[in-house]
């Protein structure tokens, strides 16, 4: 059974940094399609960040500020966040996609496994 838990969500003030963890277990996913994806109150999911073994891309609103990255041998993908705002509050949720290729990254629907996510508040 594959499962994604994220961690290190938090309280910050604006200005600070924190680092979400993903860990994946069941199954591997080093060459596949991870994602962060964030929703805050009465908002949709949005698109945050994407890595596979070949690309890396970020939304608008976070790209300067925050950092994708995965460790293959821990099964791990990482959001390190830095500069963060007010308007960064928000669940945030890791997400994985099964089988191999890039296209459609922003969109929800090509990730087959969701985390349970992890609330991260910005205060002004």
């Amino acid at each position: 059974q594959v499962q994604l838990v994220e961690s290190g969500g938090g309280l910050v003030q604006a200005g600070g940094s924190l680092r979400l963890s993903c860990a994946a277990s069941g199954r591997t996913f080093s060459r596949n399609l991870m994602g962060w994806f964030r929703q805050a109150p009465g908002k949709e999911r949005e698109f945050v960040a994407a890595i596979s073994w070949s690309a890396i891309d970020y939304s608008d609103s976070v790209k300067g500020r925050f950092t994708i990255s995965k460790d293959n041998a821990k099964n791990t993908v990482y959001l390190q966040m830095s500069s963060l705002k007010p308007e960064d509050t928000a669940v945030y949720y890791c997400a994985a996609k099964s089988a191999l290729g890039y296209s459609d990254y922003e969109s929800r629907k090509v990730y087959d496994y969701w985390g349970q996510g992890t609330q991260v508040t910005v205060s002004s």
